[in-house]
């Protein structure tokens, strides 16, 4: 198996990346932006090319009201001939800030480019709790469409835990919805009590989910769920939680905190990227959350032998004269 030969960070300052390469041959790049602001879209032929070119505003928060600040963690679908972004929106009034006061919304674009055409704002996803709810991400399995996210339950204590449900269309839930994952270890509570940024990974019979936990500093880190293919993944005994972190601070490296994670493609199809964020110092002065360094890294995940994913620990930064 070759090297991935691309820069790291591939992007600087974009935080909660995602990377998804539609069948028309570009990979598209979205991200939260450091002033939470707004929406932007990258595409490029090659990863390589998603750090050279600017990224195209899709989309502004509103003044006020829902939507109006903390524009956090959008993900780019393509889901029935249409393109879908996911992302968290806070509201601000005279009596509410906007910090940890979330909902999930969706955007919608027919173009074929969704660079270009009109995005309509869908709405709300309702869940069954007005709560701080955000890091929503969606896959199909088998002629479901799933939706997972991330959802403080007022009746258990902690900060957000995961959550799934079927989905009536790419807008609306239906259904049971169900927990799946809640902080337990030591490693899902430093700082905060954090199961949040799920990623869906399908290889070998299985079905991966990475998810992060833990404060936004260098505890900040990725766990893994696994469910068999053909179990119910709506039950939640179907999904097994791996009992360590599965990608974590480097020290040796000097990466920290890495996690809020996707997944993408090798140009040739072959090759599986984890895509994610990670700071190159440890300190960091004031609320993490307003420090904008956590940039945008790849590499890629080996294969165990056993059919799991090894995701290793952080690359170190590399600039290379020649990256492709």
């Amino acid at each position: 198996m070759s090297e991935l030969k691309l820069n790291n960070p591939l992007i600087e300052q974009r935080a909660d990346p995602w990377i998804y390469k539609h069948t028309d041959g570009y990979y598209y790049f979205t991200a939260s932006v450091p002033e939470y602001d707004r929406i932007e879209l990258r595409r490029s032929r090659t990863i390589s090319g998603l750090a050279e070119t600017e990224g195209t505003t899709i989309w502004v928060k509103h003044e006020t009201g829902w939507m109006s600040a903390n524009i956090w963690a959008p993900e780019i679908h393509y889901i029935d001939g249409k393109w879908y972004v996911y992302y968290a929106a806070a509201h601000t009034s005279e009596t509410r800030d906007g910090l940890f006061d979330h909902r999930m919304f969706v955007l919608e674009n027919e173009a074929a480019n969704p660079l270009e055409g009109e995005w309509v704002e869908k709405g709300q996803v309702v869940t069954k709790w007005e709560s701080f709810a955000l890091d929503a991400t969606t896959f199909e399995h088998r002629g479901t469409r799933y939706y997972v996210w991330a959802q403080k339950d007022p009746g258990i204590p902690g900060n957000s835990n995961l959550y799934i449900s079927e989905m009536e269309n790419p807008w609306t839930l239906k259904g049971e919805q169900v927990l799946i994952s809640r902080p337990e270890y030591d490693w899902e509570k430093q700082g905060y009590l954090v199961n949040e940024g799920a990623a869906i990974l399908k290889r070998n019979g299985r079905i991966f989910m990475t998810y992060s936990a833990s404060a936004t500093d260098h505890n900040y880190c990725m766990g893994l769920l696994t469910a068999d293919e053909s179990s119910d993944l709506l039950n939640p005994t179907s999904w097994v939680k791996s009992p360590e972190p599965v990608f974590a601070t480097s020290e040796a490296n000097g990466l920290y905190g890495p996690g809020h994670n996707s997944f993408t493609v090798s140009e040739d199809g072959k090759q599986d990227i984890l895509v994610y964020h990670a700071r190159s110092y440890k300190e960091i002065e004031g609320d993490p959350l307003y420090d904008p360094n956590r940039h945008t890294r790849v590499q890629l995940i080996r294969w165990n032998e056993d059919g799991t994913p090894n995701f290793g620990v952080p690359r170190p930064d590399t600039k290379l004269v020649n990256a492709d």
